[in-house]
């Protein structure tokens, strides 16, 4: 193993590359990801985010049932998060020089999870998660993709793979109650 010694960065050479190509923004020299990658694999992120937050919505407007204020009440609060996560992904993109692409055409082609309505509170609930545990594998590929690639965007992957895996066990928890 080699011996590393302290860490001194050549301030002059620092300096003088940021002042370089300035017009990428936070994209550096020392960016080890693939931009137009990075963005396609962030817009089919964003694709599957917006999918979710019409599915969550649909269902929280739509359920019916003797228990469905609270699941339309659960499916409410994950269609917010879900808008949460689409807005972190596009404004990522963004900061890689990235355009978001959120046109609607082709949404339901681009995205990892379908939009199925479900004919009954289960199956509302049934659907929710299987998309959700769609999310979180996909999520788990992206982030072992990225590894150390790209941290920033490896990161963010992370704190959306925590919260659809919360979803995932609450959309379990409701199955179970619903039974």
């Amino acid at each position: 193993m080699a011996k590393s010694g302290p860490f001194v960065a050549d301030v002059q050479a620092l300096r003088k590359r940021a002042r370089e190509h300035m017009d990428a923004g936070a994209v550096t020299s020392n960016y080890e990801g693939d931009v137009a990658t990075t963005v396609k694999i962030l817009n089919e992120a964003l694709a599957t985010e917006l999918v979710c937050v019409l599915r969550y919505k649909y269902h929280a407007i739509t359920a019916v049932g003797i228990d469905s204020e609270a699941v339309k009440q659960e499916f409410a609060e994950h269609a917010n998060d879900e808008a949460e996560h689409a807005d972190m992904i596009a404004e990522r993109i963004n900061q890689l020089g990235g355009k978001p692409n959120m046109n609607p055409e082709g949404l339901t082609s681009r995205a990892s999870t379908q939009y199925t309505e479900g004919d009954s509170l289960r199956g509302m609930i049934e659907e929710n998660l299987v998309a959700e545990r769609i999310a979180i594998e996909t999520y788990r590929e992206m982030i072992r993709f990225f590894a150390n690639h790209d941290p920033t965007t490896r990161k963010m992957l992370e704190t959306i793979l925590a919260k659809e895996e919360e979803h995932a066990n609450d959309m379990q928890d409701l199955l179970v109650a619903h039974h």
